[in-house]
């Protein structure tokens, strides 16, 4: 009757896809260009579960000893997004893209949503959030204009100062795009972005949202409900499956909460449960800001704790590591990166080290945590739950 435990996080690429340079992104590889940039890295609890055997870094341990399964998995799915990312390690695998606008939004758009919520718009030009706020802050507190922009993801954002515009108020508004945005116009997320502070120190605030489109098909979430299984989601993951398929959430501001909150979950004495948290600020604060120091700092924060979250599982339980994209933060652009992700895993009872390889599809993951659960398979990937039985005695 297993515990399954899953950290998503947020960023942390191993290597360019073999079709990377279709996305501009050739080259790029998270994990080894942030240590490179600080001169190495220490990961202790990370290198014994196998992470420099998929992909060396500067600074990793030559002696290692590594005590779990550890590999590298491939996105089938046409993307690079956080949303396509979590989708398919659920399962859902999506082979067009979702809609880009490099340009813009088009007027027409605009002026439908103009239309029925009454407020007028300023930037609408792709552009990272924090160079946006300071540059347009003024004329949105001036005029009260929203601010609207998007990156090289599928993303409608919206940025608001609070003093300017309530959370409700900007919630409201957000919910109003999300019902516009379909069809041709489906981003994948439209995503609220309250800031703070005065002309010259903007600041974005805690209270982002994000409404993703509604997975079209059932996800390992949805499937693991049905089966009985207790659903437990921490951070953004609720708003990338658009609150579908949690029976609890915690609502978490960066990695340290959600680090505290996922630790919390151990001391649960549910007989069996999935529970998931997506950590943040490695993509958030560090990836798309263009701060390798930052990320690197985050990784060994990370590693301290994992070694008191691996000392508190329990017989029966199961750790899984891994990512939904890369997003490496030494390359000149600010968006996310096509990268493998890494598998990584560990429970009491492992016996002795298992390379997983190459996995071909985030899915794997999907159909081992049902495996697991003894639940029906969904077909999109393929099961190593076989091989990790052998190397663990759960």
């Amino acid at each position: 009757m297993p515990r399954v435990f899953c950290i998503i996080l947020d960023g942390l690429g191993v290597g360019d896809l073999p079709d990377s340079m279709e996305f501009g992104d050739s080259g790029c590889n998270t994990l080894a260009h942030v240590a490179e940039a600080v001169g190495g890295l220490r990961l202790p609890a990370l290198e014994g579960m196998g992470l420099g055997r998929i992909q060396p870094f500067k600074g990793m341990s030559d002696s290692a000893k590594v005590k779990g399964f550890h590999g590298r998995m491939a996105e089938r799915s046409r993307g690079k997004d956080s949303t396509t990312g979590h989708w398919e390690l659920a399962g859902l695998l999506t082979p067009k893209a979702f809609p880009l606008f490099p340009a813009g939004f088009p007027p027409e758009l605009l002026a439908d949503l103009s239309e029925r919520t009454g407020f007028e718009f300023i930037g609408n030009v792709a552009a990272s959030g924090t160079e946006i706020i300071q540059r347009l802050g003024d004329e949105h507190l001036a005029t009260g204009k929203l601010i609207v922009y998007t990156s090289a993801d599928s993303v409608f954002q919206v940025a608001a100062h609070e003093d300017r515009m309530s959370l409700d108020e900007l919630y409201e508004f957000c919910e109003t795009a999300r019902e516009i945005l379909q069809g041709e116009l489906g981003v994948s997320r439209v995503i609220a972005r309250p800031f703070m502070g005065k002309p010259g120190v903007y600041e974005r605030s805690d209270g982002r949202r994000d409404y993703s489109l509604p997975p079209p098909q059932a996800t390992l979430l949805d499937r693991l409900l049905d089966g009985g299984v207790p659903v437990t989601g921490i951070g953004k993951v609720k708003d990338l499956f658009s609150g579908r398929g949690f029976s609890t959430h915690l609502v978490s501001h960066g990695n340290r909460e959600g680090m505290a909150l996922f630790a919390g979950l151990l001391a649960r004495r549910r007989p069996r449960a999935f529970n998931i948290i997506n950590l943040v600020d490695f993509d958030m604060l560090w990836g798309h800001r263009n701060d390798p120091e930052g990320f690197a700092g985050g990784l060994v924060e990370f590693d301290r704790w994992l070694q008191q979250f691996l000392a508190g599982l329990e017989t029966g339980d199961l750790l899984f590591l891994t990512a939904d994209h890369g997003n490496d933060p030494t390359t000149p652009g600010t968006d996310h990166t096509r990268e493998y992700v890494p598998i990584l895993g560990w429970g009491p009872g492992m016996r002795s080290a298992l390379d997983l390889g190459i996995r071909e599809s985030f899915a794997d993951f999907a159909e081992t945590v049902l495996d697991i659960f003894e639940l029906a398979p969904m077909g999109t990937g393929k099961s190593f739950w076989r091989e990790m039985k052998g190397a663990w005695n759960g």
